[in-house]
């Protein structure tokens, strides 16, 4: 923008703010608050669908065919069907491309009622719960693919609470999350075979270490993986740690567990509870006995930066999902869970 340009803009932008200014009631006035909301609705009533109509046409070059009112971030934007399928904007669609984007991450947070308040409180734009539930609904969502072949992944579950049959109450079922470690995050309620087809068409590593907690329904997820390659299976270090100390006993044991289990020793770790005989400690040796082709040397992997040691990165996944799906109170019906579930990965991984 030329200086001179400049100086016009300032003028022209000084002449608009004082006409405004001459049709804004008094009590409009009384605090910066009401001035600033005040000014955004004249704004978003008045100049920005001017501006935004201005630069459409200009753009297209056209403002043939019949219009259609569309809600965006400057205000109501009419435009036409030849100008839509030049901007490549959906045939159906009321709303401009990035104030659905802005719907879209408020849903991914907030419920329905909520995300409609805040959309209008930071937008200044009014659209009802409904409409963002039918948005959610409609959307097509691409699953997206990693550009590097994939070295590390790791599966988690959650737990969302599904409304049953009209008497029937309701009930807690899992879902299934995966993390594609420096790429993506994906996850699927009752799906796990669509979980496993979309991490198996992925540029996969010819070697590929998967991590997991001790829960067998993880593992035979995992055990699906890369079939035309090899798999490194890892028992997350933290939750082998969290049963170590579940077990009683003298601290110094414990201490001295710890230490082998980090070597990946685990005939020498069980000689250390040969003489205990409580519960805990019969359940821990089973735990060790079931997972021991996945207890590893973690010190070797942690020390020569060969592979990660636990399933952090999915774990922070499944907190993030619940973020959305445990909203006090929430009750979910099943067509709708995959759908938010979509929404809040596509959140994470930063495509909306």
């Amino acid at each position: 923008m030329t200086p001179d340009e400049q100086a016009r803009l300032q003028a022209h932008t000084a002449e608009i703010a004082k006409i405004l200014y001459r049709n804004t009631p008094p009590e409009a006035l009384d605090s910066l608050e009401t001035i600033e909301g005040h000014l955004r609705k004249q704004w978003i009533e008045i100049v920005g669908p001017e501006g935004g109509f201005f630069f459409i046409k200009e753009t297209t070059g056209t403002d043939k065919g019949r219009p259609r009112t569309v809600k965006s971030c400057v205000g109501e934007l009419k435009i036409t069907e030849k100008q839509a399928e030049k901007l490549n904007l959906k045939k159906s669609t009321r709303l401009a491309p990035f104030f659905e984007k802005c719907c879209l991450r408020q849903v991914a947070f907030l419920s329905y009622s909520k995300a409609s308040q805040e959309i209008e409180v930071q937008t200044g734009v009014k659209i009802g719960h409904t409409s963002l539930h039918r948005l959610v609904e409609n959307q097509e969502w691409v699953e997206p693919v990693a550009f590097t072949p994939i070295k590390e992944t790791s599966v988690d579950g959650g737990k969302v609470r599904v409304r049953g049959p009209k008497g029937d109450g309701s009930h807690w079922l899992d879902y299934k999350a995966v993390s594609l470690h420096g790429s993506f995050y994906a996850a699927y309620f009752l799906e796990n075979e669509v979980l496993i087809d979309y991490v198996n068409r992925q540029p996969l590593n010819s070697l590929v270490t998967c991590l997991g907690d001790g829960h067998d329904g993880i593992w035979n997820i995992i055990g699906k993986f890369n079939p035309d390659g090899n798999r490194r299976e890892i028992l997350d270090w933290y939750h082998l740690v969290e049963n170590l100390y579940k077990v009683a006993g003298s601290r110094k044991r414990l201490s001295k567990a710890k230490e082998l289990l980090w070597q990946g020793c685990i005939d020498e770790t069980m000689k250390l509870f040969e003489l205990c005989s409580s519960r805990q400690t019969t359940n821990f040796c089973k735990y060790l006995t079931k997972h021991r082709n996945r207890i590893v040397n973690y010190q070797l992997l942690s020390s020569q930066n060969i592979c990660s040691i636990g399933s952090g990165t999915v774990e922070s996944l499944v907190k993030q999902i619940d973020r959305r799906l445990k909203i006090s109170g929430a009750q979910w019906c099943r067509e709708n869970i995959n759908q938010m579930l979509k929404l809040r990965c596509a959140y994470l991984n930063e495509l909306i």
